[in-house]
């Protein structure tokens, strides 16, 4: 058992997640993603989680109890600024259960996670919103957060992600027959 990390919130405890939280941290995410009208697009299983998270540790989570009862999860990995010339957190998920809201659990998880950032000699603490999410994004400035307006967000996935990847096999290919 991984060790309890108490907080400032009596009855409101933190920990890493282990390798039987799996089905939890799944239905932690696709809870989000039906708030973020996105349960369509959650394809991840508990073997994916497993092999990411335990296996190859790609990432990590931390569980939140209030009383002893998972109530929400972070999960972040880190990330790299050349202009910092140090890692960073990055915050993938951050959900915590709608009953459970407005008690200040996810700015005591957020806290919890500024508090690794300066332990691990990180740089920053970086996440994404949607732009709907206007009681987030309001929660997020009270916090100190900066939204990065100037920044777009881009990604190759799927069909695109195997074509560009042909790209790269195609030149490679040219390259061996000189």
């Amino acid at each position: 058992m991984s060790q309890i990390i108490n907080t400032t919130l009596n009855d409101f405890t933190l920990r890493f997640a282990e390798i039987d939280d799996v089905p939890l941290i799944l239905s932690f995410i696709r809870e989000l993603a039906e708030y973020e009208k996105m349960l369509s697009a959650v394809v991840a299983t508990e073997e994916d989680l497993k092999e990411s998270l335990f296996q190859r540790k790609m990432a990590e989570v931390i569980i939140g109890e209030y009383k002893n009862q998972p109530v929400g999860f972070a999960l972040f990995f880190h990330n790299f600024s050349t202009f910092l010339g140090k890692p960073g957190i990055y915050l993938e998920d951050l959900y915590i259960k709608p009953e459970m809201r407005g008690k200040g659990l996810g700015k005591i998880i957020l806290s919890f996670l500024a508090q690794l950032v300066i332990e691990r000699k990180c740089g920053r603490l970086e996440w994404w919103c949607l732009d709907w999410n206007k009681p987030s994004i309001e929660f997020y400035k009270q916090l100190g957060a900066v939204p990065m307006d100037d920044w777009t967000v881009y990604r190759v996935c799927d069909e695109a992600l195997h074509k560009l990847r042909e790209t790269f096999r195609s030149h490679e290919e040219e390259t061996m027959k000189e």
